[in-house]
């Protein structure tokens, strides 16, 4: 399904960069656009990923450089068994994270330093676990694929200025094809977050639960991350058409549900959580305690406290039981 929604995604983005091509420059230049388009396919799915962590800065990091954030990043990707992703930090002080790759194979998660340091351990798991969810579902292709394009898009719009005044193109809508080329481009990012399914991120909260054990570590952190959106992401905001790989929207003045914004209203995904941590009986909730390695796989915090959904989303001694029904079914 996945699949098919990527390739759908990719038919549609292609389809409108030729749009905009021929717009500007009539047949040539949609042609001109194709051929540009189809690198751009090939370019996107083998480096989307480079090329979104390029755009933050992001440098890499290991268990010297950042030992905390990289144990938990290891343990989690084992418990939920996905091959070790590489481990990113963000010079930036807006709490945020987000998961880049084509693949579990080739997966990336990246925080800021913001978010490295507002959360407590657990909630930083919580956090985490909700990136290798998008990970584990093969979001992550679609994510990035798409703001590479995204960012091609509009800037095809830009050139479109430059276009303007040449009166010899074969633009056979002459100046209103290049008008309308300068209005439709700087709208693709917005487009873009609507083509995204907002759904994946109720979906990836559920699978972060289970794969943290408790619920209310990601609704504590979606509440910190909420908090600290007053702080301008100026990198997010020079490419608008990366918002929706965030774990919560990094653009100023999209916080509620509607129709053009990326994510859903935080206090919908927070209340999911909470609902969820009713019905699995996830109620040990410590915002400050520290993760402690594994003794055994079956505790891998080291507190010695159990409860009815596992610490790392199996149920009890049986690994194929499914989970209780709820909000997200």
């Amino acid at each position: 399904m996945n699949t098919m929604r990527t390739a759908m995604l990719i038919a549609f983005m292609t389809a409108m960069f030729m749009g905009l091509g021929y717009l500007i420059g009539g047949t040539s230049g949609m042609m001109i656009a194709f051929v540009i388009a189809a690198a751009m396919n090939i370019f996107s799915y083998w480096n989307s990923d480079k090329v979104v962590l390029r755009m933050y800065s992001a440098r890499q990091a290991d268990e010297r450089t950042a030992p905390e954030y990289y144990r938990i990043v290891k343990e989690l990707a084992q418990r939920a068994r996905l091959p070790m992703p590489k481990v990113y930090v963000i010079d930036n002080p807006q709490p945020n994270a987000f998961a880049t790759g084509r693949n579990p194979e080739n997966a990336a998660v990246a925080a800021t330093t913001g978010l490295l340091q507002r959360l407590s351990p657990q909630e930083l798991a919580g956090v985490m676990a909700h990136e290798l969810a998008h990970v584990q579902n093969r979001d992550t292709l679609t994510m990035t694929i798409t703001a590479t394009l995204a960012g091609a898009i509009s800037m095809l719009g830009n050139f479109a200025f430059f276009f303007g005044g040449n009166r010899d193109n074969n633009n056979p809508l002459g100046f209103v094809g290049v008008l309308v080329a300068m209005i439709v481009a700087p709208l693709a990012a917005m487009l873009v977050q609507m083509a995204i399914s907002r759904t994946r991120e109720y979906s990836a909260d559920r699978r972060g639960a289970e794969i943290c054990g408790n619920p209310l570590w990601l609704a504590s952190a979606l509440r910190k991350i909420a908090s600290g959106h007053d702080i301008v992401n100026e990198e997010a905001e020079h490419n608008p058409a990366t918002a929706h790989m965030f774990i919560i929207n990094p653009l100023s003045g999209r916080g509620a549900d509607n129709l053009f914004s990326t994510h859903p209203d935080t206090q919908n995904r927070i209340a999911a959580l909470q609902a969820m941590a009713g019905e699995t009986g996830s109620s040990n909730y410590m915002p400050d305690a520290t993760i402690s390695p594994a003794p055994t796989p079956r505790s891998p915090w080291g507190d010695g406290q159990q409860t009815p959904l596992q610490p790392w989303g199996t149920y009890g001694d049986d690994h194929d039981a499914q989970p209780p029904k709820g909000p997200w079914s």
